[in-house]
């Protein structure tokens, strides 16, 4: 395993870390096995943004011996006291679900306390009105985090946290369809995402990637954007790359995923050459949204790329979207059909229709 140093702090990070959004799927036991070859492989760092409460309790049995091997990013805002995942900007219910967390971790300190997926500047500011933020920063005075972070995909938002000088980590979606170009596939231009990783850089300020594959689509001829597939190891390559990144989280069902993943590790330097991209050229786009935002100002406040992007990612089955959609404080329910996007649009997609096909596929 090769580590890299945490920027604010000695912490040496193992560029390969573990997601855990699909690890629950596999039962309790298989999750145990999973989590005890992780730790034998010199994986250290865990992202406990997980698809369902079943890797809190596999971690506390695994992880009780050697916890001070081991660093956990545990977010304030998810919640799984309902034995599935939830997302909250209550700062009551954020207290009372980190508590379960502790106590099923086996654990009385936080390494990386992280803000919770804050895709909307409307939500940061809920963050700090309701108190999260500060609520945070107490707990980091008091010794019980050592760390804080945010999670987010949306530049914007990352950069005015950035602004507070709180940060010492920050998860971030990243991989070569997201920064691509003018932003056609993600939130944010390619410039606006290279400079947000630059400064992380230079303000020491770690980054660990999530959506390293894009929910798989990059792995796929048939779904990538670039219409040819690419590997797991060039992905990861890839996000290593970037400045100010520390760790890549690959979510992992089982001991078969992470071996394969692990396998990056000894790939040869040609298995994990990404220059190919230099070749690629996006597949015809029109009647495809590409989450690229021309169509904005939207009249109605509708933030279309995001919409588009968490739709596209819950088709995909990434459970954690369709939550994080749910949460969005204009949906596309509220879509007037004004056609204003419609005629913006440089891909000719019908967002006024596609609006009333996500609206149902959500049941609003």
């Amino acid at each position: 395993m090769e580590y890299r140093k945490l920027p604010h702090g000695e912490e040496q990070i193992s560029i390969i870390g573990m997601g855990n959004s699909s690890l629950g799927a596999s039962g309790g036991e298989e999750a145990e096995k999973t989590i005890a070859m992780a730790l034998e492989n010199g994986v250290n760092y865990f992202d406990m943004a997980a698809g369902d409460a079943t890797p809190f309790p596999a971690y506390g049995r695994v992880v009780s011996g050697c916890r001070h091997k081991v660093y956990y990013q545990i977010h304030f805002g998810a919640d799984y006291r309902g034995g599935k995942y939830g997302w909250t900007l209550d700062l009551d219910e954020i207290r009372r679900s980190v508590d379960w967390q502790l106590k099923a971790l086996k654990t009385d300190y936080i390494d990386f306390g992280f803000i919770h997926c804050i895709d909307e500047l409307s939500d940061l500011e809920k963050a700090e009105a309701h108190g999260t933020i500060a609520y945070i920063e107490e707990l980091k005075r008091q010794g019980v985090i050592r760390h804080i972070g945010l999670s987010s995909h949306t530049p914007v938002v990352a950069e005015k946290v950035l602004d507070m000088h709180i940060l010492d980590m920050l998860m971030f979606s990243i991989n070569p369809a997201y920064d691509y170009r003018h932003g056609e596939y993600a939130i944010g231009s390619g410039d606006e995402r290279a400079a947000l990783y630059r400064r992380c850089e230079a303000e020491g300020v770690g980054i660990s990637v999530m959506k390293a594959f894009s929910a798989g689509q990059l792995l796929d001829a048939k779904t990538s954007p670039f219409g040819q597939a690419l590997t797991e190891y060039q992905c990861m390559q890839y996000a290593l790359d970037r400045p100010g990144v520390l760790t890549v989280l690959p979510g992992v069902r089982n001991r078969e995923d992470l071996k394969r993943i692990l396998g990056f590790l000894t790939a040869t330097e040609a298995e994990k050459d990404y220059s190919i991209l230099g070749s690629f050229t996006p597949a015809e786009s029109n009647g495809v949204c590409v989450y690229c935002n021309h169509c904005q100002p939207c009249p109605a406040g509708l933030d279309v790329g995001l919409i588009n992007k968490y739709y596209d990612l819950a088709k995909a089955g990434d459970g954690l979207a369709r939550d994080h959609y749910a949460h969005l404080g204009r949906k596309a329910s509220h879509c007037v059909s004004c056609g204003h996007c419609d005629a913006r649009c440089p891909f000719h997609v019908s967002q006024s229709r596609r609006m009333k096909e996500i609206s149902a596929y959500f049941g609003e």
